[in-house]
C-alpha cells in the first residue's frame, strides 16, 4: 500500500482553498512517511494557517496537502 492512498485522519485547515495539516507535528509525521516511500528528503512548510509537505522530485519542486483524506499535490502553493 502506498502512503499516498493511506487515509489522513489528522486535523486540517483550509487556506486559500487548499486543505493543509493543522499542526506541524502531524505534517512532520507524514513527511517522514513520504520520504521513506519516495526516497528523498521531504520537509514541512507553513502556508498561511496550515502546513504542507515539500520535496524535490525529478528536479521539480512538489508540494502536498490533503484532499478527500488523502495526500494530494498542490498545484499553486505558497
Amino acid at each position: 500500500m502506498t502512503v499516498f492512498s493511506a487515509p489522513v485522519f489528522d486535523a486540517t485547515v483550509v487556506y486559500e482553498g487548499q486543505e493543509l495539516f493543522k499542526g506541524r507535528g502531524a505534517a512532520q509525521s507524514w513527511a517522514e512517511k513520504v520520504a521513506r516511500e519516495i526516497e528523498t528528503e521531504v520537509t514541512v512548510e507553513k502556508i498561511g494557517t496550515g502546513w504542507a509537505l515539500k520535496a524535490t522530485v525529478d528536479g521539480e519542486t512538489r508540494t502536498w496537502g490533503i484532499f478527500g483524506q488523502r495526500l494530494s499535490r498542490l498545484e499553486q502553493a505558497g
